[in-house]
């Protein structure tokens, strides 16, 4: 897809800030399995934290199209970092803008969008991945309040956020349509972090449990009509889908570019190896799957700017882009060989960061189901 002047524009600033700020630390966050904390005031700088709502509750709006970027640019250097961005702009910040009242914007936005707090997305829980309508926290209205209790598993920026949106049974009665959603700080009684996870890829995001015991929220911060709380986590993860897709892309294109450098430098009877026609081969086939995937993503991106039906679009994008990332990671790592295998070289973290990308809002196997759901509607 031919971009337009300015996304190539907004393409470049984010390269050369991802290329000079992140870049750096990527290996060592991933080594020593620690958030980049020194990230965060640097990406609020950037208006990163803010994307997807408006200056008036304290963001730096921008298309789907110029977040989808931002991701993949980010993740094409590091993926942990990139995971964060995307957890904390599609997953928080959107569905307080999409599904909030004008009081919820006004005191929850500015501080994750502005001023350099995270945001976090409660729904998997131990029993509820992709039956996701099988939550079993439940939040029991008493007078103007809710007492919430249960747990939230495999939650991104958990340890680090300030402001959770998630998710709670409030009528058992009605199956996904007696879910509602809750808006929720740190630090309310109650309410515990779990350990962190020690995960294969993305060691630098941080990852845990979240644990409700009696925990008190007042009705002012249900997010959303009772029993909307399914409908609105599915909305969003519509858009959470092209995030992911970014992420796998950025991946892949960051395996490419790994494997090109090497290909061009690492010499084999006094020639480079790129001059191998299965190389050249491999090279080609990780170009052609990159390319599509950034068609796909960027398409579902433009659906979503339009006002258009897109979920169809963003399960494609986010399926493609995280089958591509893990195909051009394999490809990278056997181009560079016993090298792929070490910690010398970024492809083989990148092998591993990429796992998460079949596996996060919704598996390929939804996504599948997703997309052949929607074409048999004969919906977008």
């Amino acid at each position: 897809m031919i971009l337009s002047e300015h996304h190539e524009k907004y393409r470049q600033k984010i390269r050369e800030f991802a290329l000079a700020e992140i870049a750096p630390h990527a290996q060592r966050l991933d080594e020593q399995q620690v958030f980049p904390h020194e990230h965060i005031p640097k990406l609020n700088e950037m208006g990163l934290l803010g994307m997807v709502v408006p200056e008036k509750y304290g963001g730096y709006f921008t298309d789907t199209l110029e977040y989808a970027i931002a991701v993949e640019e980010v993740s094409r250097v590091c993926g942990s970092t990139g995971i964060i961005l995307a957890a904390h702009n599609s997953l928080c910040t959107y569905p307080i803008y999409q599904f909030g009242t004008e009081e919820q914007k006004k005191k929850y936005l500015p501080p994750v969008c502005r001023e350099g707090e995270l945001g976090s997305f409660g729904l998997t829980e131990p029993s509820a991945g992709s039956d996701a309508a099988g939550t079993k926290s439940t939040a029991v209205k008493e007078g103007d309040k809710w007492i919430l209790n249960g747990t939230k598993c495999f939650i991104t920026n958990a340890t680090v956020g300030t402001t959770f949106v998630m998710t709670a049974v409030t009528d058992k009665s009605k199956g996904a349509k007696g879910i509602t959603a809750f808006i929720l700080k740190s630090g309310t009684p109650g309410f515990t972090v779990g350990k962190k996870e020690n995960k294969m890829g993305l060691r630098g995001s941080d990852t845990a449990f979240l644990h409700f015991d009696g925990v008190e929220i007042p009705d002012e911060d249900r997010l959303g009509p009772e029993g909307d709380g399914f409908k609105e986590f599915m909305m969003t993860l519509d858009g959470g889908r092209i995030s992911i897709g970014s992420l796998g892309l950025g991946l892949a294109q960051g395996a490419l570019d790994c494997a090109l450098e090497y290909a061009k430098t690492h010499e084999e009877n006094g020639r480079p190896i790129g001059d191998r026609q299965n190389i050249q081969f491999k090279l080609a086939d990780m170009s052609m799957q990159i390319e599509a995937a950034r068609n796909f993503v960027y398409e579902a991106a433009l659906a979503k700017d339009s006002g258009k039906k897109f979920t169809r679009l963003s399960a494609t994008a986010k399926l493609y882009a995280s089958e591509a990332g893990r195909y051009a990671s394999y490809w990278a790592g056997q181009i560079l060989g016993d090298n792929g295998y070490t910690e010398r070289y970024p492809v083989e973290r990148i092998y591993r960061d990429v796992k998460l990308c079949e596996i996060g809002e919704g598996t390929s196997e939804i996504q599948r189901l997703v997309i052949s759901r929607e074409l048999l509607r004969g919906t977008s």
